[in-house]
């Protein structure tokens, strides 16, 4: 029985010695771990290249948060195999590798914010440990501000990093830059221990943590030409824009009138033929542009997937190689319920002053016989009002209908069966539309009077927190005006189209061509009825939106509309409005 009890205090003993944890009693630890030593030599030269771990030893248990998100190690050392602390703390950090280090090469490991103390969670913030293979230490660095140019989030936690490639005859940008370093939350950066030499300096929104730029999905910013390091650079600052997606094909799907084929990037234009027997007759739509394409067709008169599942084939071509056809299939089963409708643009049926009544088809218009339409005052059986319909010129899904409409009165449209048509088919129902001409004392107005203008043509828009677009105008020149606008507070960005295409391009960082031009006004903007808001913005004023208070103005309506106090970040910001079908008309 002794035996046993002294067995059991002496274990007891040994557990509580072996546990990390925090002390009881005394004052709080307030202090980041310190570093005591490594493996390495402190002169941190001439370090063997065959050595194959870094051990860093500390006063106190550490643990490592986010390892994978905050190391960088440059240049990249590959087949890295352990790196303790992992899930338990521990007095030391040990990173273990396979590879053989460069001659004459500085190493520098940045840990971010990873390192913290076991028990209060005080981070060692920043910390670097750099050594040479050679018989120096490189000490030059390039330091500066990254910046997302069009986003409205506030300054906070992001995934931007900075690179530096060196500059070869053919540089392999699907590898880890050679110097690679995390942006802070504050948005800046430095890139340490660098050799003097020629470097292509990119930065990039690293969604997938990989340390490697992914075109087309992740937002980019760089210099155009080469930085030269002979002596250490301070203020380089770099924008990050969307970036531009390669066109690579995706799907090819059943939707209601035909198929549709989509595509990853936006070509310019797209060839598309049949290549089925039975399929003869059948038009192909694409806008420029444009990330999808619709083939229409008849399903029922030429016998396609009635009964039958059906293997349609297509050859197309994406503007790559212009005598080349890839091949597109898809198996298709044709939907009965998939019927050409029409519907009301003007939501909540109120529509707004000086505004067009808009109707919205789920196919492609033809042509509209408004011969038999009524248009008419409400309650008033016995009168009809003239007015005229026609398709949009930039947006073939969409009718616009005009009248003289009354403030406040209340209107009802008829738009008979088979009245729209399309390629292969018309509308199967009608409809009746009820709205009401919204009173001019419910909105304001908002004139922008710009300095520094651009000599090209752009977009202002007005936003919401989300980036939703709501108002926009392509426009050129020094002021400019919205006439009708909503009670609401509105953020105001311009998108310059320098090329004139009509299209704001994003970066193409492989083809060194940087995004178009981009301005977001420093302030927010507040619309209240009845009242005619003037601005006066220098697009080379460089001071920064605040949106934390976005949304909690108030306007002088109690009852107007508030937008969305959400920022979530999006890169679709293309003023076009690009859908499934193809250009949208700008919302104003």
């Amino acid at each position: 029985m002794k035996r046993f009890l002294l067995l059991f205090v002496i274990g007891f003993l040994l557990q509580s010695c072996a546990r990390v944890g925090s002390p009881v009693g005394g004052p709080k630890d307030t202090l980041a771990p310190k570093f005591l030593g490594s493996n390495i030599d402190t002169a941190r030269i001439n370090v063997p290249r065959d050595i194959k771990e870094l051990r860093l030893d500390f006063n106190e248990y550490v643990t490592l948060k986010d390892i994978n998100k905050n190391l960088s190690i440059s240049p990249p050392i590959k087949n890295i195999t352990r790196i303790i602390p992992s899930s338990i703390a521990n007095k030391f950090v040990l990173i273990q590798w396979k590879d053989t280090l460069q001659a004459n090469t500085t190493y520098n490991f940045n840990f971010g914010n990873a390192i913290s103390d076991n028990n209060e969670n005080n981070i060692l913030r920043y910390f670097n440990f750099a050594f040479s293979t050679g018989d120096k230490l490189d000490d030059l660095y390039i330091s500066g501000e990254i910046k997302d140019a069009l986003s409205l989030k506030k300054a906070g936690e992001n995934k931007f990093v900075v690179g530096l490639y060196q500059v070869k005859d053919t540089i392999d940008y699907k590898q880890k830059p050679y110097y690679i370093t995390k942006v802070d939350d504050d948005g800046y950066y430095e890139l340490n221990y660098l050799a003097p030499g020629k470097y292509r300096m990119i930065a990039f929104e690293d969604e997938n943590g990989n340390s490697m730029y992914d075109q087309g999905k992740e937002k980019v910013g760089f210099q155009k030409d080469p930085v030269v390091v002979e002596k250490s650079i301070s203020g380089l600052n770099v924008k990050l824009y969307p970036s531009k997606k390669p066109v690579k094909y995706i799907e090819t799907k059943e939707v209601p009138g035909g198929v549709l084929m989509t595509f990853e990037g936006r070509p310019d234009s797209v060839k598309v033929q049949s290549q089925s027997e039975k399929l003869t007759d059948y038009k192909v739509t694409h806008a420029p542009k444009s990330d999808s394409v619709r083939i229409w067709f008849d399903a029922v008169k030429s016998n396609l997937g009635q009964t039958n599942v059906e293997n349609l084939k297509f050859g197309y071509n994406a503007g790559t190689k212009k005598d080349t056809l890839y091949a597109a299939s898809l198996f298709y089963r044709y939907n009965t319920k998939n019927t050409m409708d029409v519907n009301s643009d003007n939501g909540g049926g109120m529509l707004p002053p000086k505004e067009s009544f808009k109707i919205s088809s789920n196919y492609y218009i033809t042509n509209i016989n408004t011969d038999k339409w009524v248009f008419r005052t409400a309650g008033d059986s016995l009168n009809t009002l003239p007015f005229t319909a026609r398709i949009s010129e930039t947006n073939p899904y969409q009718i616009i209908v005009n009248a003289d409409f009354v403030s406040g009165k209340k209107y009802q449209l008829t738009v008979p069966k088979e009245t729209v048509s399309s390629f292969y088919a018309k509308n199967y129902q009608s409809k009746r539309f009820d709205f009401e001409a919204d009173k001019i004392e419910n909105y304001g107005s908002l004139t922008f009077k710009l300095e520094n203008v651009p000599t090209s043509s752009y977009w202002i828009q007005l936003v919401d927190s989300s980036e939703k677009i709501l108002y926009q105008k392509y426009t050129k020149g020094s002021e400019v005006k919205f006439d009708i606008l909503k009670p609401a507070e509105y953020i105001v960005r311009i998108l310059v189209d320098n090329n004139e295409n009509k299209y704001w391009d994003e970066a193409d960082f492989q083809n060194g061509i940087f995004a178009e031009d981009s301005y977001i006004y420093y302030k927010t903007v507040i619309v209240r009825p009845l009242w005619d808001s003037n601005e006066t913005w220098d697009l080379k004023d460089t001071r920064v939106l605040d949106t934390s208070k976005f949304g909690t103005q108030k306007t002088n309506d109690s009852a107007s509309p508030k937008p969305s106090n959400s920022a979530t970040p999006k890169t679709n910001v293309r003023p076009e409005l690009k859908t499934d079908r193809g250009s949208l008309t700008p919302v104003r």
